[in-house]
């Protein structure tokens, strides 16, 4: 009967053990430092840091989260690292200067916006095989970021020089169609349908404290939205850094002009609210805003991460997406540049 007993409470004791137990870590890039900072999302901690990466620029992962891909942007590499070690496993040269990468949903390739003025403008795909560039595929423009449908069907590349957001198609690599807008195209966030095609872009321009709606089934621009400004403005005028939460009902866009993070309603495009971020404090001068640059959330899309270029530390706010609240702010290196989550079980 003892045994009995004592067989039951192990059972008991590794039945209350969550199976398949996942922990979130938050990267961040630090463009102006040799380091990657990584945040664990539970602690909202920062629990690694990466060394010897100079100039990184954006990061992604490979689906199994066992290989980090990473732009060093004077180097004109790819430096794909071993997650768990750190090591190095390849470097891979490209064609030019890189800005954004990502990842094929299928894990199989890596699209690279190349940022340099044609004949060099491009986006290279690199095979994650064979860790090398496979196709350049040229462009009219300097480009600045790139992106993938949900449904892996298109890339979706932002160019400033070109000042035109161009859609490729990934069954042929090539260029399909390609919408022009008044200035120099920044950052890019994908609205879904739910079969994962695209809906509609929402852009970031150079000098607009505000951005611009593309309709992706008629391919033109269809709204402008600008953000308000009843409240301290700062130098830039800019808007820098975008995402929708992953259940697809919120549009989250930073503002430098504005030192804050505006959130939208989906699909209506309603304004729901701002958080301010924070203000650096400069003596014998006006205040200046954090810089804004990039964010990302947490799975559960309870909370938002946004990188803080000009604080001193420079830091990472976290913004608790439903009470519209910054809940934590975190240290991490210099210039914190992108970010990007990874789930490792």
């Amino acid at each position: 009967m003892e045994k009995i007993f004592r067989c039951l409470k192990v059972f008991l004791v590794l039945w209350a053990i969550p199976l398949g137990a996942a922990t979130t870590y938050i990267y961040v890039t630090n463009n102006a430092d040799t380091t990657i900072s990584v945040i664990d999302a539970a602690t909202n901690k920062v629990v690694q840091a990466i060394d010897d990466i100079e100039v990184s620029h954006a990061i992604d992962f490979s689906p199994d989260g066992s290989r980090l891909y990473i732009t060093q942007e004077y180097e004109g590499i790819i430096r794909v690292l071993d997650r768990k070690t750190t090591k190095t496993i390849k470097i891979v040269p490209l064609s030019g200067r890189p800005n954004l990468l990502v990842v094929t949903p299928d894990g199989k390739r890596i699209l690279v916006a190349i940022a340099e003025n044609p004949p060099k403008a491009a986006v290279d795909i690199v095979d994650t095989t064979s860790l090398r560039v496979v196709k350049t595929i040229p462009m009219k423009g300097w480009m600045h970021d790139i992106y993938v449908t949900k449904d892996g069907k298109y890339a979706i590349a932002g160019s400033q020089g070109d000042h035109s957001v161009v859609v490729i198609d990934l069954q042929t690599d090539q260029p399909v169609w390609e919408v022009k807008l008044d200035n120099e195209v920044l950052t890019i966030a994908i609205e879904s349908n739910p079969d994962g095609s695209a809906r509609r872009l929402f852009v970031q321009l150079l000098h607009l404290n505000g951005f611009v709606v593309v309709d992706f089934a008629k391919r033109r621009e269809v709204d402008l939205i600008i953000f308000p400004e009843d409240f301290p403005q700062f130098t830039p005028p800019a808007s820098h850094g975008s995402g929708i939460t992953p259940d697809g009902k919120t549009y989250i866009v930073l503002s430098v002009s504005g030192n804050s993070a505006f959130f939208y309603s989906l699909p209506e495009l309603k304004l729901i609210g701002r958080v301010a971020l924070p203000e650096v404090k400069l003596e014998g001068r006006p205040n200046m805003g954090a810089g804004p640059s990039w964010l990302t959330f947490s799975p559960d899309g309870q909370k938002v991460y946004i990188s803080n270029r000009w604080t001193k530390p420079c830091t990472v706010s976290v913004i608790d997406v439903k009470n519209l609240k910054e809940v934590a702010r975190i240290p991490v290196g210099e210039r914190p540049q992108r970010m990007a989550t990874l789930v490792v079980p």
